[in-house]
């Protein structure tokens, strides 16, 4: 089974992420507002274009879909977030809903993954519903607590698209790391430089109960938060242990909750000059458990990789990207396809579900260029964003598993429009 993601940057002065809720990870769209609750629907659709002509783009999950336009979001937004300069109790929310193609891989389990046909491409998806507060006096910068259903603080990408630099995701975001969590997770801020992170939750992308989560154990989310050289050097190292097969998979026999799987992620992000930001991620994922396959008797399986962007603001509106990455699939087990609308939901379930993969353990390679386009926008629009991209990727050492298992690699063309209301 394999697994994708949504992620958080870190952000000067206050490491939090894309995914908290103190602070935009990149410059993102105005919100309405009502009192100090911020109101937004944001719209994503796009296409991409592989001139192979496969029925599906392996190596990628949410522009898996080649030569036919999708609507990736409609994500609506309620929120308020925690003020990072607080000096007393501070409280806040967010409550985020997902409708479109996204959500086929976007999931809680047991919450709306079983709400609309198979056959529905679009689907719908509750991101996160949570309360924060702040508590002040603890540390020198006080606590910041989250309780609920969140974004994984993880990793560089989000579920977000208005804070990614490109339409396609990394294979780090896709099968690296997880995506959601149901937990309580604190952020500490030991000092104006220093944060530190603890968490516990019922897993990756599950909820509770026996539908919502697909085994009986709980995981442990940890790391730390550096904010260097005035904020233009940002550092966030974060780890994520717990048993995360189904109690109903492969496994027969054996107590699934006794299998670990550690996901290990470094973000380092440094402002080189006033237009240019250099950021690099470093990937390290292990399951007890995952390798063993059709045989049911359990094997470790393993999976890393290493991801450099690179953005140059070229004006006021045009933002040049790069991403160059590098994973190596030790085992096979975590890059993958699903031709289904619901086969990534019943494959963390441990239900039958048919699931691509590479034929031999593989190193993938992936270069990506584009740019962001942002114009300003008339009312009732409050931001606009463009994102045409050019990708290829390569498998090295030989494995064919691109364009139907047919080559080693695979070009695409591809672009999107986000609007935000």
């Amino acid at each position: 089974m394999a697994m994708a993601s949504a992620s958080a940057q870190p952000v000067p002065p206050t490491i939090t992420g894309a995914n908290t809720d103190s602070a935009p990870a990149l410059t993102a769209p105005a919100a309405a507002e009502i009192g100090a609750v911020h109101l937004s629907v944001q719209l994503e659709g796009g296409i991409s274009l592989n001139p192979a002509g496969p029925k599906q783009d392996f190596g990628q999950l949410f522009t898996d879909r080649p030569n036919q336009p999708i609507l990736n979001q409609v994500l609506i937004t309620a929120s308020k977030a925690l003020d990072p300069k607080a000096t007393d109790f501070d409280w806040g929310f967010k409550l985020q809903a997902l409708y479109g193609a996204d959500a086929r891989y976007t999931h809680f389990l047991g919450e709306f993954d079983r709400l609309l046909p198979e056959s529905d491409r679009n689907q719908i998806d509750l991101v996160e519903a949570n309360v924060m507060v702040h508590v002040h006096g603890l540390t020198a910068g006080g606590i910041d607590i989250k309780a609920g259903q969140y974004s994984t603080p993880l990793g560089f990408e989000t579920i977000d698209p208005s804070t990614n630099p490109f339409y396609s995701h990394s294979y780090i975001f896709n099968f690296g790391l997880p995506l959601k969590h149901t937990g309580v997770l604190t952020t500490s801020h030991i000092t104006p430089w220093l944060d530190l992170y603890l968490g516990v939750d019922t897993g990756v992308n599950t909820t509770l109960g026996p539908h919502g989560d697909n085994n009986s154990a709980a995981a442990v989310l940890g790391g730390f938060g550096l904010t260097l050289l005035d904020g233009d050097l940002t550092v966030l190292a974060l780890t994520h242990i717990g048993p995360e097969n189904a109690a109903r998979s492969f496994l027969r026999g054996y107590n699934v909750d006794g299998f670990q799987r550690y996901v290990n992620d470094v973000i380092v992000t440094w402002k080189a000059t006033p237009k240019t930001t250099l950021t690099t991620e470093a990937n390290l994922i292990r399951d007890d458990a995952l390798g063993s396959g059709a045989s049911g008797i359990p094997k470790p399986a393993n999976a890393f990789g290493i991801a450099q962007y690179a953005s140059y603001t070229l004006t006021d509106t045009v933002t040049l990207n790069a991403r160059a990455e590098l994973f190596r699939d030790d085992n096979g087990m975590f890059v993958s396809a699903y031709p289904g609308n619901d086969g990534f939901v019943n494959a963390e379930l441990g239900l039958p579900a048919l699931v691509l993969f590479a034929p031999h353990p593989t190193t993938y390679s992936a270069l990506t260029l584009g740019f962001t386009y942002k114009p300003d926008v008339p009312a009732p629009l409050t931001g606009l964003m463009i994102r045409p991209e050019i990708r290829y990727d390569r498998a090295l050492g030989g494995s064919r598993p691109f364009n139907g298992g047919r080559d080693q690699g695979s070009l695409t063309l591809a672009a999107d429009v986000i609007l935000t209301f």
